[in-house]
C-alpha cells in the first residue's frame, strides 16, 4: 500500500486532470455558427470589444453574414487591424471602427452620439468588452473601473441606443456632442425592430453578489475574482429587467455564457494565475468555440422572439442563479444605474 502510495500522482495533478478532462468535453456546442442560414444583408450590428478574443471572432461572422459591422473599441491601432482582418476574410467593405471606452460614462455618450447621428439603422448589439484582473480601482468619474467596464457603461450604452432615459438632462448631453444643425435619433433600436441586444456574462455570474455600492467603490466586493463575478450578475440581472421594460416593442435582450475560453482576458493576473491558465488552455474553447452562443443570440432563428433568458456554453437555455432570478434586486439594480448615469435627471 505504501508502494502504491509513492506511486500514486498528488492531489493537485488529479485535480488539474480532472478540470482539463472537464474543460476538453464542453468544448465543442452543438449549435454550429458556420451552418446557421442568417443573412445580415442591409443590417447593422455593433460589437463592443471586438478587437480580440471572443468578440472580433463574433464580429468576424456578422460580417461574413453581410451585416455593417461596427467595431467599437478602445484602441484605435488595435482596432483598425480587426478591421483590416475582418474585411480581408469576409470580403465585407461595411466593417469600420468607432472608439469606445465602456469605463468612460463620456465615452459612452460620444459613441452612442455618433451612432444615433449617422446609423440610419440597428438591429443587434453585442455587449461583449469585459475586463478583469485589474486592482480595485476610481476612475476619474467616481467609478470603480471593473463594474464601469463590464457593467455601468453597457448599461447606460443600451439605454442611450435605445432612448431609454427619462428627463431632458441626458438629451441635451447627447445634443451637446453633436455638430450645429445634426440631427439626432433617440430610438435607434426600436426604430429597427425586430432587434437584438446581446450580453455576454459568464457561468460564474453564479458566484457574485450584486450591491450598488460596488459601482462606486463604496464597497469593495473583495478581490478582483470577486468584482468580475459580480458585475457578470449585474449583466444578468440587467438583461431580466430590460426584457420586461422593452415587452412589446420587438427589441429582444438575452444574456449567455460563453464557457470556459482561451483568451487574452487573463493579461491582467499574476504570472502564477496565467502559468495554471497556459496548461489548462489545450483543453479550453477556442474563442471561435466560444463565441457560439454569442452568435446564436444575436443571430439564430431559434432565439428569434425570446428575450430575458440565460443561454449557457452550449447555446441552450439555461436557468441562472438564484441571485440573477430576484426581480426585486434587478429593478433595484436598474434604479441605481439610472442615478449614476444621470439617466434620471429631470433638468
Amino acid at each position: 500500500m505504501e508502494l502504491l502510495g509513492a506511486l500514486s500522482p498528488p492531489w493537485w495533478l488529479l485535480l488539474l486532470s480532472l478540470l482539463a478532462l472537464l474543460l476538453w468535453a464542453t468544448r465543442r456546442s452543438p449549435w454550429e455558427p458556420r451552418k446557421c442560414p442568417a443573412d445580415l444583408t442591409g443590417k447593422t450590428v455593433i460589437v463592443t470589444g471586438a478587437n480580440s478574443g471572443i468578440g472580433k471572432c463574433v464580429a468576424m461572422d456578422l460580417a461574413r453574414r453581410n451585416a455593417r459591422t461596427i467595431l467599437a473599441c478602445r484602441s484605435r491601432e488595435r482596432g483598425q487591424a480587426a478591421v483590416e482582418e475582418i474585411r480581408a476574410a469576409t470580403g465585407n467593405p461595411a466593417v469600420v471602427l468607432r472608439l469606445l471606452d465602456t469605463s468612460s460614462l463620456a465615452s459612452v455618450r460620444a459613441f452612442a452620439s455618433a451612432v444615433l447621428r449617422e446609423e440610419p439603422r440597428l438591429d443587434v448589439l453585442v455587449n461583449n468588452a469585459g475586463v478583469t484582473g485589474l486592482p480595485f480601482a476610481i476612475t476619474s468619474e467616481g467609478l470603480e473601473q471593473t463594474f464601469a467596464t463590464n457593467y455601468l457603461g453597457p448599461f447606460l450604452l443600451t439605454n442611450l441606443l435605445l432612448g431609454e432615459w427619462r428627463g431632458w438632462g441626458e438629451l441635451w448631453r447627447l445634443w451637446r456632442l453633436l455638430p450645429a444643425h445634426s440631427l439626432l435619433r433617440t430610438d435607434l433600436l426600436k426604430a429597427s425592430a425586430p432587434a437584438r441586444v446581446v450580453n455576454v456574462s459568464s457561468f460564474r455570474h453564479s458566484l457574485g453578489t450584486a450591491d450598488s455600492a460596488f459601482l462606486t467603490g463604496q464597497r469593495n466586493p473583495g478581490g478582483y475574482d470577486a468584482a468580475y463575478n459580480s458585475t457578470k450578475l449585474m449583466n444578468v440581472l440587467f438583461t431580466a429587467e430590460l426584457a420586461r421594460r422593452l415587452q412589446g416593442t420587438g427589441v429582444t435582450a438575452n444574456a449567455l455564457s460563453p464557457g470556459v475560453v482561451s483568451t487574452s482576458i487573463m493579461r491582467h493576473f499574476s504570472w502564477a494565475v496565467r502559468a495554471l491558465f497556459s496548461l489548462l488552455r489545450p483543453f479550453m474553447k477556442s474563442a471561435e468555440q466560444g463565441a457560439a452562443s454569442t452568435i446564436f443570440c444575436a443571430v439564430s432563428e431559434e432565439a428569434a422572439g425570446i428575450t430575458g433568458k440565460y443561454f449557457d456554453s452550449s447555446c441552450r437555455l439555461a436557468l441562472p442563479s438564484a441571485a440573477a432570478r430576484d426581480a426585486a434586486l434587478a429593478r433595484k439594480l436598474w434604479e441605481a444605474s439610472e442615478r449614476l448615469t444621470g439617466l434620471t435627471e429631470q433638468h
